[in-house]
């Protein structure tokens, strides 16, 4: 049996048509389902529908043999036991750093508002500068004007929401977009069964380019 691990949300609706392309078809419809496993129309292939950030651990403990995850979330969790395959170029934004508009750089040891802890230690690590990392998993873009963080760390696609609350981007870390992952293990052991889902998926995104 092949598991692909899928991401909910966005995400999700953009990756269907992928896995149609490589002959893989939900039994029912994901979204108006409840159930978070599907088997399909290929009975050795389910489908696991996770939040993003569960996808990598459960390709990279086995759980799961494909996986497609947001770059983000790959480089906070570290890519241990699992290899990239392809950029599927779906739901492209930045991670960047932001501070508010006008504010005078930082010195000395700052504070940064994140759920992207580990790449915030390493971006402010590379730049020799000292952090206090408060973690948050949302609204980021309120620690700054309650005074919470100097700082954050967090997605942008239009920087409108920065805008809209008085920050403005500083660094960009890292472009992002969505892969797709393949726990190690499997890529060995399964490959003969994965390499045509992965082949078929690289045309479809070739002839879609």
């Amino acid at each position: 049996m092949i598991t692909i691990a899928l991401t909910k949300g966005r995400i999700l609706s953009e990756t269907l048509p992928l896995l149609e392309a490589a002959g893989i078809v939900p039994e029912c419809d994901i979204a108006s389902s409840r159930k978070l496993i599907f088997q399909t129309n290929q009975q050795d292939v389910r489908l696991v529908v996770l939040r993003g950030s569960d996808v990598p651990t459960y390709v990279k403990r086995g759980s799961a043999d494909l996986g497609i995850s947001g770059k983000d979330v790959l480089m906070e969790v570290g890519g241990d036991n699992l290899y990239e395959l392809l950029d599927l170029s779906i739901a492209k934004c930045r991670l960047m750093t932001a501070a508010i508009k006008g504010a005078k750089p930082s010195t000395g040891r700052i504070r940064v508002a994140t759920k992207f802890t580990e790449v915030a230690r390493r971006h402010y690590a590379d730049q020799g500068r000292q952090v206090e990392i408060v973690k948050l998993y949302g609204a980021m873009e309120v620690a700054p004007l309650l005074d919470l963080a100097d700082e954050i760390v967090d997605i942008v696609d239009t920087g409108n929401t920065l805008k809209a609350n008085g920050l403005e981007p500083v660094d960009m870390i890292a472009e992002i977009s969505t892969r797709l992952v393949v726990n190690k293990a499997a890529f060995k052991t399964k490959h003969a069964q994965l390499m045509p889902i992965v082949e078929r998926i690289e045309a479809y995104l070739d002839a879609s380019a």
